[in-house]
């Protein structure tokens, strides 16, 4: 399942990648089933996208029960949440700051989301000392 390349992901594939992760493998049908009823496509719809992120090299077909082609991801949701947090600082020029002021002023980050960052940066800063971290002087 190991992917180097990022894949990038529309909205609507994301939303099926989630199922397939969540799954594991499963069939056109089984993703089509998954979503929720008020959001669920045409099953139609929902193999075009599929067959779709398969050329994208984001799922391949791993078996072939009946006539149903069963997918499993060949990217994993940490590579491609990366992926996309990489792609927004890249717009925001780079600097993390925009994007943390806006989640603070949304109300989506909390004070004890800035603690547990700030304990995975005292790790990263004990596990390399010779190292210095992004952001400078405060």
């Amino acid at each position: 399942m190991a992917r180097t390349k990022p894949v990038k992901l529309t909205k609507h594939e994301l939303e099926l990648m989630e199922q397939i992760w969540q799954l594991g493998s499963a069939s056109v049908r089984e993703v089509c089933e998954s979503l929720p009823s008020r959001k669920q496509p045409a099953y139609t719809t929902v193999q075009t996208m599929i067959y779709r992120l398969e050329e994208k090299g984001a799922v391949r077909r791993a078996k072939k029960v009946g006539n149903a082609h069963v997918f499993e991801p060949t990217i994993t949701r940490q590579a491609t949440h990366r992926s996309l947090v990489d792609e927004l600082l890249e717009l925001l020029g780079g600097s993390a700051r925009p994007l943390m002021a806006h989640l603070v002023d949304a109300g989506k980050l909390t004070l004890d989301d800035v603690r547990e960052v700030e304990d995975r940066l005292k790790q990263l800063e004990t596990a390399k000392p010779s190292t210095k971290l992004r952001g400078g002087p405060r």
